[in-house]
């Protein structure tokens, strides 16, 4: 009998495999994708490559008119755990809820349709949502920026800010993008999922950082501490952009206010300063001088403090007052960190830089500080 279930059986190989499968939580990956075929075949392929294989892939084609439902349907003849669904374009957070609305797992997996998981991102993350027990709600990882051609830019999002993150996360998007988190089906079921509203109200761009707020009000957070996400940054403008989630911040927090009135206002000033500071950055990466100083003008009008113990505020403001006084590309004077792209990641992670590392152990230092002192800024009592 013994040597009969040692044997090398196809019989025996598939009952082992349904045993492991049945152990392992599934996980429904979303990806909503509009007009992405230039991109959705790495993001596919980086999903399907994942070392945790209990997954089912739902693409949600929003309305595209490129060949991007063509290329789900190549993969998913080749991999039967990839299904496309079609919708009339709604936006984001329509597409994202609509997947999980077919979706079967009991963690569901968010990912853009130009992001990149590197390959042991699923097996970690599920991991972590274990060890922590079902209060857990989120899990996040560790991201690099990437370009066009993947390759690393330089900048980095790393915290290890973990458990009650309610305050800390009000303040500031540690988690960073949408691509970077696992969540529990049923703590997502009882928050009500994405807001699909944004988009009617032209305010498109915080929807998951609205969801990470709601799950944040009843469920502790995990992380996994290193980088496995590629978050992909382009060189274009996105000067209306800005404008669009300046007003989607300004609607999250403000829904926040009202679910949590307790919240005290210079948490809020504090919140919209580090936002708005972070729009500057953004400005300031494409070289948009003129948008840079305007975000720099409404942090400091937000939060009259915080901005100005950043040296990195200094250096914003001289550099693009003298691009926009040029009236020439600040570009070209001043060429930003991600001209010069570091290598490509590697099978299992990221090869990074010495300055890379080092930004990561500032951001976790000064993210930690500073999830030990919200409360105090709060005037609540640390838990």
């Amino acid at each position: 009998m013994n040597e009969f279930f040692m044997q090398d059986s196809p019989l025996l190989k598939r009952t082992n495999i349904k045993m492991l499968l049945a152990q392992t939580p599934l996980v429904s990956v979303i990806i909503p994708a509009y007009n992405a075929e230039r991109l959705i075949d790495r993001t596919l392929t980086s999903v399907l490559n994942q070392t945790y294989r209990h997954l089912e892939v739902w693409v949600v084609d929003d309305g595209s008119r490129d060949r991007t439902p063509d290329i789900v349907r190549q993969f998913a003849e080749r991999d039967p755990r990839v299904h496309l669904l079609q919708q009339v374009n709604g936006g984001v957070a329509a597409a994202r809820n609509f997947g999980i609305q077919h979706a079967q797992g009991e963690f569901i997996a968010p990912i853009d349709a130009d992001d990149l998981w590197y390959p042991e991102n699923l097996a970690k993350q599920v991991d972590c949502a274990i060890a922590g027990g079902a209060n857990v709600g989120v899990v996040y990882s560790w991201s690099v920026y990437i370009d066009e051609a993947d390759a690393l830019l330089g900048g980095v999002r790393a915290f290890t800010i973990a458990g009650d993150v309610l305050l800390t996360l009000l303040c500031h998007n540690f988690i960073g993008n949408a691509s970077a988190s696992l969540i529990r089906r049923c703590c997502l079921e009882s928050v009500g999922g994405y807001n699909s509203e944004f988009r009617a109200q032209s305010a498109q761009g915080c929807e998951d950082w609205d969801l990470y707020l709601r799950l944040a009000e009843d469920y502790a957070f995990g992380v996994v501490p290193e980088f496995l996400v590629g978050y992909r940054k382009l060189q274009t403008s996105m000067s209306q952009d800005y404008t669009a989630m300046a007003k989607s911040y300004c609607l999250v927090l403000e829904s926040a206010k009202q679910r949590q009135p307790q919240l005290p206002d210079r948490l809020v000033r504090l919140s919209k300063g580090n936002f708005f500071m972070y729009l500057a950055f953004e400005a300031d990466r494409v070289s948009d001088a003129c948008n840079t100083l305007v975000w720099i003008s409404r942090a400091l009008r937000s939060d009259p403090i915080t901005p100005l113990i950043r040296p990195s505020l200094y250096r914003l403001v001289l550099k693009n007052i003298w691009g926009a006084w040029q009236g020439r590309s600040v570009s070209q004077r001043f060429p930003n960190v991600a001209a010069s792209p570091s290598p490509r990641g590697e099978a299992f992670g990221c090869v990074v830089r010495p300055k890379q590392r080092l930004t990561a152990w500032l951001m976790v230092t000064i993210g930690n500080v500073f999830h030990a002192l919200v409360p105090v800024l709060a005037g609540f009592p640390k838990c």
